[in-house]
């Protein structure tokens, strides 16, 4: 028996159909571009990969796609249960819970939070329970794993009132992600988790980092929404609040224009002027490009601040984990990172570093340093393990 996992995000859906036990995947495949042109779904089948295009692009139709394969498997009636992964769950849910009306009646009620990604995992669990109506549904949220920081790090210096009517604070994101990746790290290094004090780096196309301290996040850099922090890839991460006032009288943009801007044209691609694809912006800076180069030199600046910041929170600083499309397969990022961390007693095994990419991982730093390892994220096993213990509580 095996558990669904769906994970649509503002315009993609990522889904497995795997043993939560052993993480053996036995069918996966990811739709992009949906809501618009040239969208399709990609599927990794047994004999190689394949693209099949959805004229309309819409969550329905790639969800269409997966029964389709599902059936040519025979595997439909193997569903034990389908686990979806939820952006936001506010301060509401601080575990994976069992999807029921109260619970999508919660979820909703935190769009306004995450309104580029709660709705399209309201679509995907629509589609779902309607596909699957006689197994279990389960919600595993990105924000429940950071509902373990202290109000220290939660709280922002704003009006009482922001907080308790309107729950304006700091939440957090890629919770699965840092939960999964701090798991492995104690693995690896043969510890156990519950004695280390690890930062996690997740970087891709959205980037945070976490403190983690015996398993429990501490603080984390994004906050109420998944804008602050690090720099991203079409993201811009901290900024002055006082730019909104400001390019509203001088540029006369709106405020859903700057939100708009901020969240889809900064970030490397607006720093570069160019793309907001890491390996894009490495050949171009190595070819003399000076918007990709500086675009570069924010991301790895940002990211060492963030990190040594996060030691704080920790006191004890024994390990960093990279994780994400970034920060598993640029070791010119992470080389980069180190180097500005070298403060902090950071240290890098060149050969080691340049071999964890594709799919390799491992201890990347030299003998005497801080503990850093590449950890290949699994967010789909992780939300698959977290549904079927869940399940088999019969929470």
């Amino acid at each position: 028996m095996k558990t669904l996992v769906v994970n649509c995000g503002s315009s993609s859906m990522k889904f497995a159909l795997l043993d939560p036990a052993s993480g053996a995947v036995a069918l996966s495949g990811l739709a992009e571009r949906l809501g618009g042109a040239g969208a399709s779904v990609r599927v990794d089948r047994e004999d190689g990969r394949v693209t099949v295009p959805l004229p309309n692009g819409s969550y329905p139709e790639a969800f269409g796609v997966l029964l389709a394969e599902l059936d040519r498997l025979n595997a439909r009636a193997e569903v034990q249960a389908v686990g979806h992964r939820v952006v936001h769950g506010g301060e509401q849910f601080s575990a994976a819970s069992l999807l029921s009306p109260e619970v999508l009646k919660a979820i909703q009620a935190c769009v306004p939070l995450a309104p580029l990604h709660n709705p399209a995992n309201l679509e995907g669990i629509a589609a779902a329970q309607a596909a699957f109506c006689d197994v279990p549904h389960v919600a595993v949220f990105d924000t429940a794993f950071h509902q373990t920081m202290p109000e220290v790090a939660y709280r922002y210096a704003v009006p009482e009132a922001w907080y308790r009517e309107h729950g304006v604070r700091r939440y957090g994101f890629h919770g699965t992600s840092h939960a999964y990746v701090a798991g492995e790290a104690a693995r690896v290094l043969g510890q156990p988790l519950e004695e280390l004090n690890l930062v996690t780096a997740h970087l891709g196309n959205g980037c945070s980092v976490a403190a983690i301290a015996g398993g429990r996040s501490v603080d984390t850099s994004m906050g109420l929404t998944p804008l602050e922090g690090l720099v991203m890839g079409t993201r811009s991460g901290d900024v002055d609040p006082g730019l909104h006032d400001y390019l509203a009288r001088e540029a006369g943009l709106s405020l859903t224009e700057l939100t708009a801007a901020l969240n889809r044209e900064s970030g490397l691609k607006g720093l570069s002027g160019l793309t907001n694809d890491m390996r894009e912006l490495e050949e171009a800076a190595g070819q003399g490009h000076a918007g990709a180069r500086l675009a570069v030199q924010v991301f790895v600046y940002r990211l060492a601040k963030l990190i040594a910041g996060m030691a704080v929170a920790l006191g004890r600083l024994d390990g960093l984990v990279f994780t994400g499309g970034i920060g598993e397969n640029s070791a010119a990022v992470r080389s980069a990172t180190l180097a500005r961390l070298a403060v902090l007693g950071f240290t890098v095994d060149d050969g080691a570093n340049a071999a964890a990419v594709r799919g390799q991982s491992g201890v990347i730093s030299a003998s005497g340093s801080v503990s850093t390892l590449v950890v290949n994220t699994n967010e789909e096993w992780m939300i698959a393990r977290e549904t079927a213990e869940l399940v088999a509580r019969g929470l």
